[in-house]
């Protein structure tokens, strides 16, 4: 209690400082607390009888299911070897859960190669304390050129009760290298799993020309042609949806300080049957540039940023917290605001009372 106390001192600045960060952003950023947070989420909206909680015949969430099973290291090892021997064949991905840049992450598909990471992490010293997650690998990636390729989206969020949240035009995919084999032979060779530039970078075939990188931007227009607009528009719809359930899973538990704003980087993987699975989600997506397109996407998400956040380069306000006009707010799309559409739902109210039409705003209303 007194660290979270300190934490929230140092956010508690004067009236014209704001500062990147939330308090307690790890609930979101952290594998494992997002992880436990979106399953509370679930079993919350299951006790309210939500219809976002309707199953399938296999007892899978219709609307909730953007996250591989996961389960918590060492914690929750009996479950998992439970679940493992369902599907001895299945493949798993081991990620360190306070780590980033694919450092520390492997795959495994046997229970003897787990117990030999084990037993190898003690002989080596490693903290015991030390947690990780255990996901069921998406192993039917969809593919271009061969290749296995995710994408990195920006989401700033400027408020979280109400929730009020932006996403960026301009993310980019990252390709691997090599092209992507299921084989078991090639669990371990990274550079046909992870798609991390830090990774990648390292590779034979690594091109620093492009950086191994599309715009999302080509990536829905390659997506349109090959499998048609409609169905391209509902697939990045669905990455929306997962976006704003992810920021409602941590609305209750997130210290919502006037002061904090935070640009999160999503990272999101799209299966063979087009349907997007959010990885996880980053604290301090990475400034660095490899390419000169790259820098120059970077620069223009940071001034986007301060536009919001700091409307017309004035000196900062907390208390001012409206979304800024649509010229203002660069290559940012307004994701949700439950402000506005409280007013909406208030004022259609009214009008309906009134015997007038309602009035609608050209906007998504996520609920």
């Amino acid at each position: 209690k007194q660290w979270y106390q300190r934490r929230v001192a140092i956010t508690a600045g004067s009236d014209d400082q704001l500062i990147n960060h939330f308090p307690n952003h790890y609930e979101l950023t952290r594998k494992d607390l997002l992880v436990k947070n979106i399953k509370r989420y679930r079993k919350e909206l299951e006790k309210e009888n939500s219809p976002l909680t309707e199953k399938d015949e296999n007892c899978r969430y219709m609307h909730l299911d953007f996250i591989p099973v996961t389960y918590i290291l060492p914690a929750d090892y009996n479950i998992f070897v439970e679940e493992f021997r369902k599907n001895p064949t299945s493949t798993w991905i081991m990620k360190p859960n306070a780590k980033a840049r694919g450092i520390g992450i492997f795959l495994i598909n046997k229970l003897s190669q787990l117990k030999k990471w084990s037993r190898d992490s003690r002989q080596m010293g490693h903290n015991p304390k030390d947690t990780y997650v255990i996901s069921k690998y998406i192993d039917n990636p969809h593919l271009i050129g061969g290749k296995k390729y995710d994408l990195r989206l920006y989401v700033l969020v400027t408020s979280y009760r109400p929730l009020k949240a932006y996403i960026y035009q301009l993310g980019f995919c990252r390709f691997c290298t090599v092209k992507y084999n299921s084989a078991v032979s090639e669990l371990d060779n990274m550079f046909v799993h992870l798609t991390n530039v830090s990774i990648q970078k390292h590779g034979d075939d690594y091109n620093d020309k492009h950086g191994g990188k599309w715009t999302v931007h080509n990536l829905q227009m390659y997506l349109e042609h090959t499998n048609g607009k409609e169905v391209t528009d509902r697939l990045f719809d669905e990455i929306n949806w997962i976006i704003v359930h992810s920021l409602k899973a941590v609305q209750g538990v997130m210290a919502s300080d006037k002061h904090c704003f935070e640009c999160y980087g999503y990272d999101v993987i799209i299966d063979d049957n087009l349907k997007p699975w959010l990885i996880e989600v980053n604290a301090s997506p990475s400034l660095t540039s490899t390419t000169a397109a790259d820098r120059i996407m970077k620069y223009t998400l940071i001034d986007d940023v301060l536009k919001i956040v700091c409307p017309n380069g004035e000196i900062p306000d907390p208390r001012w917290n409206k979304v800024p006009p649509k010229d203002s707010m660069g290559h940012f799309d307004l994701l949700i605001d439950e402000e506005l559409a409280a007013q909406d739902q208030h004022e259609n109210k009214s009008r309906s009372v009134s015997g007038r039409l309602p009035r609608t705003r050209p906007q998504q209303q996520w609920k």
